[in-house]
C-alpha cells in the first residue's frame, strides 16, 4: 500500500469515527517528530484534539523500515532486531522466532506495579511515543504509529502502573504496558470503563497489530513516561507561578506592605528575566489600590522577606521552569529508542535499487533512552515548586499571626476565641510544605544496577516524575489556603479595596467560597479554590 493510500485510509477511518461518535471538533494535528509543541500536547491531552501521521513523515518512517527489512533479508546482525536485549544481546534470534520475540519482550517487560497513571498522563505518553516514532529513526512500520493515533483519537487508554521504571533504557515497564494494548493484551479504559485491551480495541473498532522485527523494542525504549509527567507538570506550574504572583500581591496589600521593593529600577539592577517579570506583575496587581494609599505616609521602611522578596523567589521559580520546559521540549521531538536507524540520504535522480541490491543505511546502538536530562529537570522543577509553596506558607503565617498581621483579627477569625478561624489552615499549609521538602530530595542522584550489570547507571527519572506530581498537588493546595486567607483579610479591610485586578481575583475566590463568618469545615473550600487555581481562573487576572 502506498504512503498516500495508507494516509487516506487512516483519514477516512477517523472521519467515520467522527460521524458515529461526535468526540472531536478540532482539526487533526499531523505529527512528524520534529515540531510538537507544549500547546499541542495540551490540546491533544485535555481537549481531545485528534492526531494523524504527517504524509512526509510517513515516507521517512518507511525509508527507515526498509533498512531494517534489508538487514534481515541479508542475514546481518543488529541489536534487538535479531538478537536478545539487555544482557542477552549476544544471543542470536532466528527469523522464525522474531515475531514471537516481539510478544515476549512486551510481556516480560510489562512488570509494573502500583496505582495506574492518570488518564491525562497516559494520553500524553501515547502522543509522545507516536511522535518520537514519527521522526523516522526507529525502523517501525507506519502502521504502528497509525494504531497509536487511533487509540488516542478513539479514547482507548492503556492501564499503566505508575511504578517499576528506573529510567535506564527509558521507561521500559510503563511503555511495555502501553504497547501491550497494540497487540490486544493487557488492560485499557474505554469510555470510562476498565476492561481487557482486546475488548477495548473491539469496541473502538481498532485492529490489533502483529508486531514485526524491532517494533517491540522501539515501543518500550524511551522516556515518554517521565516526559509526559514533566510536560503536564509544566503546564500546571505555569498556572501556579502566575497564581502565586496574584496571591502574593494581594497578601502584600492585605498586610499593608509597601510596593517600593517592586520598583522597576531595583530589578533592572539585577536583571534576571523571571524576577523582572514578577516585579512587573506585582506593580500591575497593586495599581490603584486604596489600601496602599491609606498608609503611604506611614513610617515603615521595608517588609519581611516573604513580601519584599517575592520577585526574587517567584522569579527564580519562573527561570527554573523556563529551563525545564526547554529540556522537555527538546525531548518530545527526539528519537529516544535503541538502536536507531539512519537511512542514507538518496540523491535526486539516483537510480532505484534493483534486485539483489541493499538499502544503504546504518543501525546504531546508543543511549538516547537514558533519562538523565529529564530526571535532573524533574527534580529541579520539584525543588522550585517547593520554594513557591514555602514562601506562600510564610505569607499565610503573617496573615494569621496577630503579632505580624497589621491589626487584622487573630487567625482571621470573626469573634476570635469562640472561633479559631484559619489557625489549623496554616498548620495544614505547613504540613504540605514540610512534605514537599521530603519530596524535593532529588531522585536523580541515586542509581542502582539492573539487567545483569548491563544497565549499571540509571536515572530514576520516573521516580522523580511521580514525586513531582505530588509536589504540584501540594503546592496548589498551599496556594488555595493562601487564597482563602487573603480573601478573608481583604474582607476585613473593607471599605478600603485593593486594585481592580486584585478585586477580580477576590471575586473569583468568593464565587466558590463565601466569607467565613463563623468556624466551618474548610476541606471543601480548599478543594473548590484549588480547582479554581488549577483551571487558571486566578492566573487570568494578570492578563
Amino acid at each position: 500500500m502506498t504512503a498516500c493510500t495508507t494516509q487516506g485510509t487512516a483519514t477516512l477511518k477517523l472521519l467515520w469515527w467522527l460521524k458515529t461518535d461526535v468526540y472531536f471538533k478540532m482539526q487533526a494535528l499531523h505529527i512528524n517528530g520534529n515540531d510538537l509543541t507544549l500547546d499541542d500536547v495540551r490540546q491533544v491531552v485535555h481537549e481531545r484534539r485528534p492526531i494523524l501521521l504527517q504524509p512526509e513523515a510517513r515516507i521517512a518512517v518507511e525509508r527507515a523500515r526498509a533498512v531494517v527489512e534489508d538487514l534481515l533479508e541479508n542475514d546481518r546482525v543488529a541489536y534487538a532486531v535479531n538478537t536478545g536485549v539487555g544482557k542477552l544481546a549476544d544471543l542470536r534470534i532466528s527469523l522464525d522466532d522474531i515475531r514471537q520475540l516481539q510478544i515476549k519482550l512486551l510481556r516480560s517487560h510489562a512488570a509494573g506495579v502500583g496505582e495506574p497513571l492518570a488518564e491525562d498522563v497516559t494520553r500524553a505518553m501515547v502522543l509522545l511515543r507516536a511522535n518520537s516514532l514519527a521522526k523516522g529513526f526507529s525502523g517501525v512500520r507506519p502502521a504502528v504509529i497509525d494504531t497509536l493515533c487511533e487509540m488516542l483519537n478513539r479514547g482507548v487508554h492503556p492501564v499503566i502502573p505508575s511504578q517499576g521504571s528506573v529510567g535506564a533504557s527509558g521507561d521500559l515497564a510503563p511503555l511495555a504496558h502501553l504497547a501491550l494494548v497494540l497487540i490486544a493484551e493487557g488492560e485499557a479504559t474505554f469510555r470510562g470503563k476498565r476492561m481487557a485491551a482486546a475488548e477495548a480495541l473491539k469496541q473502538a473498532d481498532i485492529k490489533p497489530l502483529a508486531l514485526q522485527a524491532k517494533e517491540a523494542i522501539s515501543l518500550i525504549n524511551g522516556t515518554q513516561g517521565m516526559l509526559a509527567v514533566g510536560l503536564l507538570a509544566t503546564l500546571q506550574a505555569n498556572i501556579l507561578a502566575d497564581t502565586a504572583d496574584v496571591l502574593g500581591a494581594l497578601t502584600v496589600d492585605a498586610l499593608k506592605g509597601t510596593d517600593a521593593a517592586f520598583d522597576k529600577r531595583v530589578h533592572q539592577a539585577r536583571p534576571h528575566a523571571g524576577q523582572s517579570l514578577v516585579a512587573e506583575n506585582l506593580r500591575r496587581m497593586l495599581e490603584g489600590s486604596l489600601i496602599r494609599e491609606s498608609h503611604r505616609e506611614c513610617q515603615k521602611v521595608q517588609d519581611a522577606y516573604s513580601l519584599r522578596c517575592i520577585p526574587q523567589v517567584h522569579g527564580a521559580v519562573r527561570d527554573t521552569l523556563a529551563h525545564c520546559r526547554k529540556v522537555f521540549e527538546i525531548e518530545m521531538n527526539s528519537a529516544v529508542d535503541n538502536p536507531l536507524v539512519f537511512p542514507e540520504e538518496r540523491k535526486v535522480g539516483a537510480p532505484k535499487r534493483g534486485v539483489g541490491s541493499t538499502v544503504p543505511g546504518d543501525i546504531l546502538s546508543g543511549g538516547n533512552f537514558h533519562g538523565e536530562p529529564l530526571a535532573f529537570a524533574l527534580d529541579f522543577l520539584a525543588i522550585a515548586l517547593s520554594g513557591l509553596a514555602g514562601i506562600s506558607e510564610r505569607r499565610i503565617e503573617r496573615l494569621v499571626n496577630p503579632a505580624l498581621n497589621e491589626g487584622l483579627p487573630a487567625f482571621l477569625a470573626p469573634g476570635a476565641g469562640l472561633n479559631s478561624g484559619f489557625m489549623m489552615a496554616q498548620v495544614t499549609a505547613a504540613a504540605l510544605v514540610s512534605e514537599n521538602k521530603v519530596l524535593a530530595h532529588p531522585a536523580s542522584v541515586d542509581s542502582i544496577t539492573t539487567s545483569g550489570n548491563q544497565e549499571d547507571y540509571v536515572s530514576m527519572g520516573m521516580i522523580a516524575a511521580n514525586k513531582l506530581l505530588r509536589v504540584v498537588t501540594n503546592t496548589c493546595n498551599v496556594l488555595a489556603i493562601e487564597a482563602l486567607a487573603v480573601a478573608q483579610a481583604l474582607d476585613f479591610r473593607a471599605p478600603l479595596k485593593t486594585g481592580k485586578r486584585g478585586q477580580a481575583a477576590h471575586a473569583a475566590i468568593r464565587s466558590v467560597s463565601p466569607t467565613i463568618t463563623e468556624d466551618r469545615i474548610f476541606t471543601k473550600d480548599f478543594e473548590r479554590v484549588a480547582a479554581l487555581i488549577a483551571s487558571g481562573k486566578l492566573a487570568e487576572v494578570l492578563r
